[in-house]
């Protein structure tokens, strides 16, 4: 049986990579996700993060 689960997620981005994959494997670490959104984007020192909110459907998870 499958749970549905919430998750936030914040995401140091990769200079240089492309941001789909980085994404797909910081949610993917949560179970497959459903939907998703950007919910937060900064810039500290030069380095990039991202908050990403998303729903999992997880797989493991008991009631």
């Amino acid at each position: 049986m499958s749970w549905l689960r919430f998750v936030s997620v914040c995401l140091t981005v990769e200079e240089g990579q492309p941001l789909w994959p980085q994404i797909q494997g910081a949610l993917a670490a949560h179970g497959e996700p459903l939907r998703w959104a950007i919910t937060r984007a900064t810039t500290t020192n030069g380095v990039r993060q991202l908050t990403i909110e998303a729903v999992v459907l997880h797989p493991t998870l008991t009631a």
